[in-house]
């Protein structure tokens, strides 16, 4: 067999920045700002209220690599890992998980709900991290970095959100390209085994193009209306009698078990 026997891919528990998010969509002032934005995102009103976001929200947020969870327990993770425990019976072989906090912090929470998971075998792997959002992380929101790098709202409008590059960041194929290089090396070392990995949002709707093979419309329409949901779940099998093993099969996208 060339492929894994399954892959599951399992978005981490909600982060600190995720609730950031939330709380900017009661903001009134954020609202103000998304109005202005939407008539003219350079304008001096849509900078003006920009500043005020950034002023706001910005001494709340800490490098990429060290959000937190929101929950230090991650109730959502030892929820998914009990329901996996029941559900879906295997142990994996092994487990990769993205060495960002919050990857870590609910594999660590998944074992307390399916405790045979701590005799697994675990690769901190750093392809299947997040995608990196570069200078964009010091304004909190892509909007607020857009006003207010005008040069790069005008960019990202040509390029078009696949093929936007942020500065000191990544790309959609970037993500796309490290994931082939992590996916070559399991199809290498675990032909036929068991795998689950604990990643990220955009490193999950990656895995998905790579091996469904579709390209940057459906990549963008996947991640604006079915974008990956904390601790969903996501899982390819091999299939079985296919010619040369040449085909995953996903059996199920997204699917919540808390």
């Amino acid at each position: 067999m060339k492929w894994p026997k399954w892959l599951m891919l399992v978005r981490h528990d909600t982060s600190i920045y995720n609730l950031l998010k939330k709380e900017k969509e009661i903001d009134p002032k954020y609202a103000e700002f998304l109005n202005e934005w939407k008539v003219n995102p350079l304008s001096k009103k849509s900078e003006n209220f920009a500043r005020q976001i950034q002023d706001i929200y910005t001494p709340k947020i800490t490098g990429d690599a060290d959000t937190p969870l929101a929950d230090p327990q991650g109730l959502q993770a030892q929820r998914t890992g009990a329901e996996l425990r029941i559900r879906h019976v295997d142990l994996p072989d092994v487990v990769f998980v993205s060495p960002y906090r919050r990857a870590k912090q609910t594999l660590a929470s998944m074992v307390k709900g399916w405790p045979e998971l701590s005799s697994v075998h675990v690769h901190e792997e750093e392809r299947v991290r997040e995608q990196e959002y570069g200078l964009s992380l010091i304004y909190t929101d892509r909007r607020v970095f857009e006003t207010l790098n005008p040069d790069q709202h005008k960019l990202r409008k040509i390029e078009g959100p696949y093929w936007y590059r942020f500065p000191q960041g990544e790309n959609v194929p970037d993500v796309r390209e490290r994931n082939r290089s992590w996916m070559n090396m399991v199809v290498q070392n675990y032909s036929g085994k068991k795998v689950m990995v604990i990643t990220h949002h955009l490193n999950i709707l990656a895995q998905r193009a790579n091996f469904e093979g579709f390209g940057a419309e459906t990549f963008i329409r996947l991640d604006r209306s079915e974008c990956p949901i904390n601790c969903g779940v996501t899982l390819y099998r091999a299939q079985d009698g296919s010619v040369n093993d040449t085909q995953m099969n996903l059996e199920y996208y997204n699917k919540k078990f808390y």
